[in-house]
C-alpha cells in the first residue's frame, strides 16, 4: 500500500513537474525563438533576392551580354545563402559575445584597471595575425564563389545545348571538363578551409598567452598588496568569461569571410548602374501616329568598332522597311536602338517627331511586337505563353490570335490542348510550331510597330508558307521592320535598306534596287541563281 502511494505520488510529482507553468512557458519560448529565427533568417534571404532580381531585371542588355548567366544565378542562391548566414548566425554570435565581453570588462575594471589593461595586451598580436590571414581568406573565398558561379553556367549551357552535346558525342568531353571545373572546386574551398582552420588553434594560444600575462602581473600586484587574494581568484575566474567572448570575435574574421565576400559581390551588382533610364521628366507615350526617323545615328558597342554610321532614314505609318546585307552590317543594332535597348551616340531618332530619348521608356516599348528566329518560350502552358505579353488576356482572345496565327489546329491536337506545356525554350515544339505561337502573341498584343527579325530563316519551305500567311494577317494596318536573309520574303517592302559595314549603302523598293545594279541586285541574282542549282525555291546562302 505504501509503495503505491509512493509510486502514486513519483507519478503524481512527474505528472505535475510536466505540466508545471514554468516548463510550458519554456518549450513555448524556445518554440517562439526557433520561429522568430527562422522568420528573420527567411525575411533576409526573401528581401535581398527580391531586391537584386528587380534590379537586375531591369539592368540594359549591354549586363547580359557581357555577364555569364551562372554568375547571375550564383548571386541569388549561393551567395545569398552565404549572406544571410553572416548576418543571422555568425553576426547574432558576435553580438552575443560582444554583450558578454562588455559585461566581463566592467567588472574587471572595478577590481583593478591595471589587470584589466594586462589582459588586454594580446589584443595587439591578435591583429598582427589575423590581418595578413584575412587577407588571403578574401581573395580564396572570392575565387570559390566566382568559380561556382561558372560551374553553374557550364550546367546552364551543356543542358540547355544537350541535342548538340548528343549530335556530336560530346559527353565525355563535357563530363571532362566539369570534372575538371569541380576539382578545380574543390582544391580552392580546401586552400581557403585550410587557412580557415587556423583560426581555433591561433585564438586558444592567443587566450593562454593572455591568462599567463594575467597570472605573471596579478601575482606582482598581490604582493605589491594592490589586488587582494580573492580579488585575484575573482579576476581570474573574469578572465576566462572575458576570453571566451574574444575568441568568438577573434575567429569572427576568418568564420565570416564567405559571407563577407557575398556580399560585396551581391552589392558590386547592385551598384552596376543604368546605362539607358527615363530622363528627368520623360513625357508618356500615347501611341504612333505619322513618322519614325533616324537622323544620322551613330552608335559603338563598349570599346569597340563602329557599329553603326550616320545611318539616316523615315519610315511612315503603315510602312513595311526592310533591312538586308551581309551578317554584322548592323540591321538588329537599328531596331535594338529604336526600342531603346541602347542609345545612340550621335544623332537622334524621332518618333512623331519627338526624340525617344525624351519619352518613357515603358511607354515607348509598349509600342512594339517582336518576333524573331530565336523564339523564347517559356516552361508552362501554351495559352500563357500567347498571353506573356498580354495577361488578362480571355480564353476567346487567345484562341482567335492563334487562329490567325494558323496554330489554331495543331495546338487543339496537343494532349492537353491549350493547356499543355511546352517545356523548356519549348523544346516540345517544332521550330514552325514555336514561330506560329510567338506571331499569335504578338498579334495578341496588337503592337502598331512590328519587328521581324530573321522571323522564317530557321524554319523549312513548308512551315514558311504556313508563316508567311500567318505574317501577312500581323502586317496588316502596322509599321513593319523586317530583318531578313531571304530575300524573297521583302519583295513587296516599301523600303528597302541595303546596309553594309554599318552604313546604308543603298534605299529604295525593290524595283528600284534591281535597277540600279548594285549590292542588292548582286544579292538577289547571287541567291536565287544558287537556289536553282540546288533545284529549291528555298535554297538560301547566308547573307
Amino acid at each position: 500500500m505504501g509503495r503505491r502511494s509512493r509510486g502514486s505520488a513519483r507519478g503524481n510529482w512527474q505528472d505535475h513537474s510536466t505540466h508545471h507553468p514554468s516548463v510550458s512557458n519554456k518549450k513555448y519560448l524556445s518554440l517562439s525563438r526557433t520561429y522568430f529565427l527562422a522568420r528573420v533568417e527567411q525575411g533576409v534571404s526573401l528581401d535581398l533576392r527580391n531586391q537584386i532580381y528587380g534590379h537586375l531585371v531591369n539592368l540594359d542588355l549591354s549586363f547580359f551580354s557581357r555577364t555569364r548567366l551562372g554568375q547571375v544565378v550564383s548571386r541569388l542562391t549561393t551567395e545569398v545563402e552565404q549572406f544571410r548566414r553572416l548576418v543571422t548566425t555568425e553576426l547574432f554570435k558576435v553580438l552575443s559575445a560582444g554583450l558578454e565581453f562588455s559585461v566581463a570588462v566592467i567588472a574587471m575594471l572595478l577590481i583593478s584597471w591595471k589587470l584589466t589593461l594586462a589582459a588586454f595586451v594580446v589584443v595587439p598580436l591578435a591583429m598582427i595575425f589575423w590581418g595578413p590571414l584575412v587577407g588571403v581568406l578574401r581573395k580564396l573565398d572570392h575565387s570559390v564563389l566566382d568559380l561556382g558561379g561558372d560551374i553553374t553556367a557550364h550546367i546552364q549551357e551543356t543542358f540547355s545545348g544537350i541535342r548538340l552535346v548528343k549530335s556530336s558525342s560530346s559527353e565525355n568531353r563535357e563530363r571532362e571538363r566539369f570534372s575538371a571545373l569541380t576539382g578545380e572546386y574543390f582544391h580552392r574551398f580546401m586552400r581557403a578551409e585550410f587557412v580557415r582552420a587556423l583560426a581555433p588553434p591561433l585564438t586558444e594560444l592567443l587566450a593562454a598567452a593572455g591568462t599567463v600575462v594575467i597570472l605573471w602581473f596579478g601575482a606582482r600586484l598581490v604582493v605589491a598588496g594592490e589586488v587582494t587574494g580573492p580579488e585575484f581568484v575573482g579576476f581570474i575566474g573574469l578572465s576566462v568569461k572575458l576570453y571566451s567572448p574574444v575568441k568568438n570575435v577573434a575567429k569572427f574574421p576568418a568564420i565570416a569571410q564567405p559571407g563577407l565576400v557575398a556580399a560585396e559581390r551581391i552589392f558590386d551588382f547592385l551598384d552596376i548602374p543604368h546605362e539607358v533610364s527615363d530622363a528627368p521628366g520623360a513625357l508618356p507615350v500615347r501611341g504612333f501616329v505619322s513618322d519614325i526617323t533616324f537622323e544620322d545615328v551613330s552608335f559603338t558597342y563598349r570599346r569597340g568598332e563602329p557599329v553603326l554610321r550616320g545611318i539616316s532614314f523615315e519610315a511612315s505609318h503603315g510602312d513595311v522597311i526592310a533591312l538586308v546585307g551581309p551578317s554584322g552590317a548592323g540591321k538588329s543594332t537599328i531596331v535594338d536602338l529604336l526600342g531603346r535597348f541602347f542609345d545612340v551616340d550621335d544623332g537622334c531618332i524621332m518618333l512623331d517627331g519627338l526624340d525617344i530619348r525624351q519619352l518613357r521608356i515603358e511607354d515607348l516599348r509598349s509600342l512594339f511586337a517582336i518576333v524573331s528566329q530565336d523564339t523564347v518560350l517559356f516552361h508552362d502552358t501554351v495559352s500563357s505563353n500567347i498571353a506573356y505579353g498580354r495577361p488578362g488576356a480571355s480564353h476567346s482572345d487567345i484562341v482567335a490570335a492563334a487562329t490567325a496565327a494558323y496554330a489554331h489546329g495543331f495546338i487543339t491536337e496537343m494532349p492537353r490542348g491549350y493547356d499543355t506545356i511546352v517545356g523548356e525554350r519549348g523544346v516540345e515544339l517544332s521550330g514552325g510550331e514555336r514561330q506560329r505561337i510567338a506571331i499569335a502573341r504578338a498579334l495578341l498584343m496588337n503592337r502598331p510597330i512590328l519587328v521581324l527579325d530573321e522571323a522564317m530563316s530557321s524554319v523549312d519551305p513548308a512551315a514558311e508558307r504556313v508563316i508567311r500567311e500567318a505574317t501577312s494577317h500581323l502586317m496588316l494596318g502596322r509599321t513593319v521592320f523586317v530583318i531578313a536573309h531571304r530575300l524573297s520574303t521583302i519583295l513587296h517592302a516599301n523600303k528597302i535598306l541595303v546596309m553594309d559595314k554599318g552604313e546604308i549603302i543603298e534605299q529604295g523598293d525593290h524595283g528600284s534596287l534591281m535597277a540600279k545594279a548594285g549590292l542588292y541586285r548582286r544579292l538577289y541574282d547571287s541567291q536565287f541563281n544558287e537556289a536553282d542549282l540546288v533545284g529549291s525555291p528555298w535554297f538560301v546562302d547566308e547573307i
